[in-house]
């Protein structure tokens, strides 16, 4: 063997011992890579199953997958994919490429819970080895697929092995930009690729790229790996493939999880090759081994049809997966895979250009959306396979071929500068003619000082950048962009309506009275008019769902809107379904219809370990007022009662207080009895609150706002609770064993004592002006402002007092001591007072005058009230006048009310009315209405 070796391959050991010289510590290291490196390229090429070596998305890799299915025409072809995906791939079909095969499991089991959602993806593009295996082996009669990876469920096992799931399948490197709309396509999805090639030496990465004198890997791999292998004969590609893919391996650290993940899928992908030949009787010479040459170059003992056969695969755990296709795009598999910007992009027109060049006729699935009908083919007979022969270097010469430029390359480029000059243009830069020329001559200069004999597309960006782009971009679009763009732009794939899960195609199916074209991707404008078209309130019901569970562009309400108790008559929608066709597939994992999944997503929001009362009333409202399920929100409303029952803190009283009227008011319109389940609550969060309302005056982890929200959730559900045999004493109780200490809180437990009536308007009123006049205090001021501004939440009767309060702050303080605290003042409303800020505005239009010339004559009503005497209202002697000159008026209140009197005589001394002398404060409230 050894002797073979040195025959077959002894050039090319020189050349390779000169690549691994700076990466060997010494002789030793020398010799163990460069005798490893020929004997895993050797062995591979020997091995009675042919192995073909492929890197994903690679051009050339799809040539020469091909070229090689057309001369051998294989009976079965062995895949490196999830077996577990095997039933999804017919209907690639009825996609339009690029789209990605996807597991997908929402309950984990054996698994820790913070993964979930489970996701793999395994990203397909036309101009990959990948898709031309499978479009022959599924149109071709007689030949069979077998996928022989591991399935998505022993992803998440072996990955369980280590911390973080998505550490052993990340890129060795990133290119890629941050993710954009189009980049986010897969989501947080683990993606598994066939043949993710690319150095794990970090040392070995930076110096081909510093010797290559390139950026990034992708442009490397462009150079120096899909150009040359583009017009290469078969043995020569799989030489250079398994040459690379050893190389690799050899230089690679050692992280021995990594390590032992890669070679448990090479057993596992072995054991079922031969587990399949041995079931079928199937000859390793009609068979094809496509995998990524990184296994290719595989060293274990179980290598090989005559491998070794102790490796068992474990069963899988009780996940239940669910499988699917979903949207993918060339820059969602640049973001997964590490690549740089648009070099799928530039493998897709290389692709292209391979094919127009070599005139290899690729395969494509019959049927398939997006691209051109395929011609007619006569039969192919299935040639005689020859004997093997003995393997010969290919290699030597194959590396030391300079390329070419031919006149084909700068006919290319040439137009390549002319799209650019002009997509410039569009986009608002001043590019001429002289710019077109510029960017040719400097794309050749690159090329040049890069030691290449023809510019590559990286070449001609940088170019263009320093051609075109000058102080400023003028438009949304830089000129690496244009190029981008130019280049084939950022395809974006889409799943046919037949390939689509059955919620999805119900969707479609639920909308197709919009009369649009929901496929599409962009945005659509939807007018409903309910009124003329009754049919079209299912359509509202189904948007307005979509809207609760897809992503917030995806269906987007311009005019319209949804709550409890109201319908729209007319709505305008924003639809964007096909952009966002990955979150509507993933909704067909979790049921076969949006209201099941809308009722399973409520359920498990409710029941949540870390649910909320406010969470579960939130639960209740969706239930009311998407699924009008009335079972569902009895349901769902007595576990907020439970979950109310057990919360500790008052961190939700404020939302908590906003549902609870929000519902109490729909219920109250809607239905003729309250739920039981509404009583059950009210009565329980009247107690539940009387409880912790001592504790949370006092306690600093409670808000100022969450104590308001506490009293406001008492007193507006006071008498209802009472209704229900609450006892007002708790109340009481709980706001006598109250003591804070904070100002803001001080004053809003002198607003509840006003509401429960141990304490006046009058005595607030005296405390206000009390700490106005106190020197010390009036730094503190703002924050009883806040207080008293908080406790218009449950005392909205206050309104006009805390209009007073500030009023008087402004006019009384000094301006040494007003000005600094302005700033304060303002950030403590705008803070603490935003949602009842209207309250406070309707009250001073109310009580300030309405033109400005008025305001030099204009009293405050409070400062009236003080000028006042008390005990008299109406003038000495003279008694209320007005009854006395119209008693006929006065009579007919009187016998309306059911009063009975007689009028009293002017001897009686004139006592006049004696119930306004008594009670002054509604006299003036009167005068005051009457005078506005």
């Amino acid at each position: 063997m050894t002797g073979s070796h040195e025959r077959s391959f002894g050039e090319l050991r020189t050349q390779l011992q000169e690549a691994a010289a700076a990466f060997a510590d010494g002789p030793d290291a020398l010799e163990s890579i460069l005798l490893g490196i020929v004997d895993d390229v050797d062995r591979a090429v020997r091995e009675p199953l042919e192995i073909f070596p492929v890197c994903h998305h690679s051009p050339a890799s799809a040539i020469a997958m091909a070229r090689r299915l057309r001369e051998k025409q294989p009976k079965v072809v062995y895949l490196e994919l999830c077996e577990d995906m095997a039933p999804l791939l017919p209907e690639l079909r009825n996609c339009k490429l690029p789209v990605a095969v996807q597991a997908f499991a929402t309950e984990t089991d054996a698994f820790p819970a913070d993964w979930a959602p489970l996701s793999v993806v395994a990203p397909i593009t036309e101009a990959s080895a990948e898709y031309q295996a499978i479009a022959y082996a599924l149109d071709t009669p007689g030949v069979e697929l077998v996928l022989v990876d591991r399935s998505s469920d022993h992803v998440y096992q072996w990955d369980a092995r280590t911390a973080d799931p998505a550490d052993d399948l990340a890129p060795a490197g990133s290119d890629a930009p941050p993710a954009e709309e189009e980049a986010a396509l897969h989501g947080d999805a683990v993606g598994v690729g066939i043949g993710d090639l690319r150095p794990r030496f970090a040392e070995l990465e930076e110096h081909l790229l510093r010797h290559g004198k390139v950026r990034h890997w992708s442009e490397w791999w462009h150079q120096y790996v899909e150009l040359p292998l583009g017009e290469g004969d078969h043995d020569t590609y799989r030489q250079v493939m398994l040459l690379i893919g050893s190389l690799f391996r050899h230089l690679a650290p050692g992280d021995p999880h990594r390590v032992r993940v890669d070679e448990d899928r090479e057993r596992h992908m072995w054991k079922r090759m031969r587990e399949h030949m041995s079931a079928t009787g199937t000859d390793p010479g009609d068979g094809l081994y496509v995998c990524g040459a990184f296994h290719a170059a595989s060293r274990v003992a179980e290598f090989g049809v005559g491998g070794s056969d102790t490796f068992e695969i474990t069963p899988r755990t009780a996940t239940k997966w669910q499988h699917g296709l979903i949207p993918s795009s060339h820059a969602a598999i640049e973001a997964q895979f590490g690549l740089a910007a648009g070099s799928v992009s530039i493998a897709a027109t290389l692709w292209a250009k391979n094919i127009r060049r070599t005139r290899v006729e690729p395969f494509r699935l019959a049927g398939q959306a997006g691209g051109k009908k395929p011609k007619a083919r006569k039969a192919v007979i299935a040639p005689v396979p020859a004997p093997a022969a003995e393997p010969s270097d290919k290699l030597s010469g194959f590396l030391g071929q300079p390329p070419v430029l031919d006149r084909l390359d700068e006919a290319e480029l040439l137009g390549w500068c002319v799209d650019i000059v002009r997509a410039a243009r569009r986009n608002g830069y001043l590019a001429s003619t002289a710019d077109a020329i510029a960017v040719f001559e400097t794309s050749i200069l690159l090329a040049g000082m890069r030691d290449r004999a023809r510019p590559t597309p990286y070449d001609f960006q940088d170019a263009a950048v320093t051609c075109i782009e000058k102080d400023m971009v003028p438009g949304r679009r830089d000129v690496r962009r244009l190029v981008e763009i130019m280049m084939g732009g950022d395809r974006v794939g889409q799943v046919g309506y037949d390939a689509l899960p059955p919620l999805a195609r119900d969707v479609h199916d639920r909308l197709a009275d919009l009369r649009l074209t929901l496929e599409q991707r962009g945005v659509q404008r939807a007018l409903l008019d309910i009124a003329s078209r009754p049919e079209l309130e299912r359509c509202s019901d189904v948007l307005w769902m979509l809207r609760r569970l897809m992503p917030p562009g995806a269906a987007r309400p311009i005019m319209g809107e949804r709550s409890l108790g109201e319908r729209s008559i007319q709505e305008s929608w924003d639809l964007a379904l096909g952009t966002h066709q990955r979150a509507l597939i993933e909704l067909g994992y979790e049921g076969v219809s949006i209201e099941q999944v809308l009722e399973q997503r409520l359920r498990r929001a409710a029941y949540a370990p870390q649910a909320t009362a406010a969470g579960v009333l939130d639960a209740v409202e969706d239930a009311t007022l998407y699924l009008r399920s009335n079972r569902l929100a009895d349901e769902l409303g007595t576990r907020a009662l439970e979950v109310l029952a057990a919360e500790r803190s008052v961190d939700g009283a404020p939302e908590v207080l906003r549902r609870v009227r929000r519902l109490l008011a729909y219920y109250r319109t809607n239905e003729p009895v309250l739920p039981p389940w509404i009583e059950s609550f009210v009565k329980t969060g009247y107690a539940h609150y009387c409880t912790l309302l001592p504790m949370s005056f006092t306690d600093d982890d409670a808000t100022v706002r969450q104590v308001a929200a506490m009293l406001g959730f008492l007193f507006s559900m006071e008498g209802l609770a009472l209704s229900l045999g609450c006892d007002r004493a708790q109340l009481q109780l709980a706001v006598a064993q109250s003591h804070p200490k904070d100002p803001s809180r001080t004053a809003l437990l002198w607003a509840a004592q006003v509401q429960l009536g141990h304490l006046s308007r009058g005595e607030l009123r005296s405390r206000c002006d009390e700490l106005l006049g106190n020197p010390l205090v009036v730094p503190a001021y703002p924050r009883y402002l806040s207080g008293l501004v908080h406790a218009l939440e449950p005392v909205p009767g206050l309104t006009d007092l805390v209009v007073e309060a500030v009023s008087q702050a402004f006019g009384r303080l000094p301006d040494p001591v007003l000005l600094p605290w302005l700033p304060t003042l303002v950030t403590t409303l705008r803070a603490g007072g935003a949602d009842l800020a209207p309250l406070l505005i309707r009250e001073a239009g109310r009580t300030f005058p309405g033109r400005l010339t008025a305001l030099d004559t204009w009293i405050p009503p409070w400062r009236v009230r003080q000028e006042v005497p008390g005990a008299v209202l109406r003038p000495a002697g003279r008694g209320c006048a007005l009854p006395a000159a119209y008693p006929g008026t006065c009579d007919a209140v009187a016998a309306l009310l059911g009063c009975d009197g007689t009028w009293e005589s002017d001897e009686s001394g004139g006592a006049g009315v004696a119930l306004a002398g008594r009670y002054p404060d509604s006299a003036l409230a009167l005068e005051a209405l009457l005078a506005g």
